[in-house]
């Protein structure tokens, strides 16, 4: 069946922002006197799990730290967004030229992230016009879904909001816990590993990419060929 449809799923994978957020939830934490700090390594491992406020209530947990991890979280966007706007980002390889070819093809594009409004806008803004929200035909964010990634909520209201099935789509994801996602709904997904997402476990990608281009990807450029 035709691809009528490509659902670009979590922040990473569009721009590479792993360094910064954990900077983020360090300064966070520093500034609650908490004696936390992330080393690159132990926030690997935390990445395991999606969501930063459940993150840091788990940490928490484990620490048996009284602790809001909802003040955390909140101050850890700020700091974030902050961070973003001021250091500016630019579109991971491929993206700009992927979204090219879509709207060339007329399909449809999703943005089935579950991060919070907050941050999407934070995201657009340091782009500086190199994609523009307006890009997309439907942007997912926290206050859509009850449930986080690796639930397929998010997905299955971007297919509605396109209005396309799941063998129209096609997902791409960063992370593997974000990739259940889309394959829990149907969906056929391409794993664009971010920095820190190297050693996940991507097994059930429909391919493994290092930067999106269309000629890696025949199962549009052959829908397109015809």
């Amino acid at each position: 069946m035709d691809k009528r449809a490509i659902i670009f799923g979590s922040i990473g994978t569009i721009v590479e922002t792993s360094a910064m957020q954990r900077e983020a939830f360090n300064q966070s934490f520093a500034e609650a006197d908490l004696d936390w700090h992330w080393s690159e390594e132990e926030y690997i491992s935390l990445l395991k799990k999606s969501g930063g406020r459940q993150r840091i209530a788990d940490y928490a947990n484990a620490k048996d730290a009284d602790v809001s991890a909802s003040a955390l979280h909140n101050r850890k966007t700020e700091i974030f967004n902050e961070m973003m706007v001021k250091e500016g980002l630019k579109p991971r390889p491929g993206v700009l030229p992927l979204i090219r070819f879509a709207k060339e093809q007329d399909m449809k594009l999703g943005f089935a992230t579950t991060t919070s409004n907050n941050n999407i806008c934070a995201i657009f803004d340091a782009l500086e016009g190199a994609l523009h929200r307006s890009t997309f035909d439907f942007v997912g964010d926290a206050d859509e879904v009850a449930k986080s990634k690796p639930d397929p909520e998010i997905y299955y209201r971007a297919m509605t909001a396109l209005t396309v099935n799941a063998d129209q789509c096609l997902a791409i994801e960063d992370t593997a816990v974000s990739m259940q996602a889309a394959t829990a709904a149907g969906i056929a997904c391409v794993a664009f590993p971010g920095a820190y997402a190297g050693a996940n476990n991507f097994e059930d990608a429909y391919r493994i990419v290092d930067q999106l281009d269309p000629h890696l990807l025949p199962v549009l450029t052959s829908d397109a060929e015809r």
